[in-house]
């Protein structure tokens, strides 16, 4: 007897539960009209004869595929090296493996990568997408927009109305126009108080004494950047311009943008690096360079992620915010307007908001 004629069939479990083979199926695909008791004969039915409903045919019946896309807009070797994009897929994975939801993968790195990404999503095989660390140049929106699947956000979406992204193929103005307004208002996102940590951190340097404090942006084409360096000028002011300079989140960069700023401005007190893995690369270069910290030079990160914070010589003082939370948060509001079936371009339900900005927390620890 093969594999596949020995598995429980809808029919066996009809028979064990004495019921009809329809009722099975409503009970089993989760739809409605079945009397409670029935219901639960049929779940025990299925529980003692160990039956695993058939996929396909279950999404036959209920067009739904139990599966979300998660879109990651960096290159394989940044998202795999970055604790960051572990975290916010831990809580993103908890949350839809407690609704039996698949986790699908989607990495992009070029305009091929981009065009699968769009073409997949297109194609029907997931109810969902989750997208995170966009680019304002980022074709993803649009090419989401144009598969019209329900989405939700990793970050506030860059775009404004004049920017919106559009679907491919709609290049007249009128069409243009048309995209704009009707894609802005329906973005849900989830991000975390980027502007607010910032100045947080700044003012901390401030009440410390510091008066020449330097900034590692992160790049300026996303918004958490661009966010945590108008929190940083919201602080500073006027400051020397030469104490800013842009960097890519990641530890060789904070290495380079820490040299130059040491070239620039040698007797420069404090810094404020954009992530924590900024922040890892600046303390090496400061230590290379004979800079105590926090003495001659206080350091303050963004992010904490323990892996890197804790580990840090000395240990880092950070802007906390709840990577992991956000994911299970970004996938909580994409299953649940799933559950209701809102049309992707019917934008979120009244009770569903569109941005939800968590807040974020300074911890104190040896590098200021």
């Amino acid at each position: 007897m093969t594999e596949a004629s020995s598995r429980p069939t809808l029919e066996a479990v009809a028979a064990r539960a004495g019921v009809s083979r329809a009722t099975v199926s409503r009970v089993v695909n989760g739809g409605d009209g079945v009397r409670e008791p029935l219901a639960e004969r049929v779940r025990r039915a299925v529980e003692e004869l160990g039956y695993v409903p058939n996929q396909a045919a279950r999404s036959l019946v209920t067009k739904r595929h139990d599966a979300v896309a998660v879109v990651i807009a960096e290159p394989e070797a940044r998202v795999f090296a970055d604790p960051f994009f572990a975290l916010q897929l831990r809580g993103i994975s908890k949350e839809l493996t407690a609704h039996d939801n698949q986790l699908v993968l989607l990495l992009t790195e070029g305009r091929d990568d981009h065009a699968r990404v769009g073409r997949y999503l297109a194609g029907g095989h997931v109810d969902g997408a989750l997208v995170f660390s966009l680019h304002l140049d980022d074709p993803l929106p649009g090419l989401i927009q144009g598969a019209g699947v329900p989405t939700v956000f990793g970050g506030r979406p860059g775009w404004s109305d004049a920017t919106a992204p559009q679907a491919p193929g709609s290049d007249r103005p009128g069409e243009a126009e048309g995209a704009a307004t009707a894609r802005t208002p329906t973005a849900v996102y989830v991000d975390s108080d980027n502007r607010g940590g910032a100045r947080d951190a700044v003012r901390h340097l401030v009440g410390l004494g510091r008066t020449r404090i330097a900034h590692i942006t992160g790049p300026l084409d996303q918004t958490s950047a661009a966010d945590r360096l108008d929190g940083y000028r919201d602080v500073v002011g006027d400051a020397d311009p030469r104490l800013i300079a842009e960097s890519d989140f990641t530890p060789g960069g904070g290495e380079r943008a820490m040299r130059e700023l040491l070239d620039r401005i040698p007797d420069l007190d404090a810094v404020f690096a954009a992530n924590d893995l900024t922040a890892a690369g600046a303390l090496r270069v400061l230590r290379e360079r004979g800079r105590r910290v926090p003495e001659d030079v206080a350091v303050i990160g963004f992010d904490d992620m323990l892996p890197v914070a804790e580990q840090t010589e000395p240990p880092l003082t950070t802007v906390r915010q709840d990577i992991e939370g956000m994911g299970r948060l970004m996938a909580r509001l994409l299953l649940g307007r799933l559950d209701r079936g809102t049309p992707p371009a019917a934008g979120p339900a009244p009770d569903t908001p569109t941005g939800v900005v968590l807040p974020t927390t300074l911890v104190r620890r040896a590098s200021a």
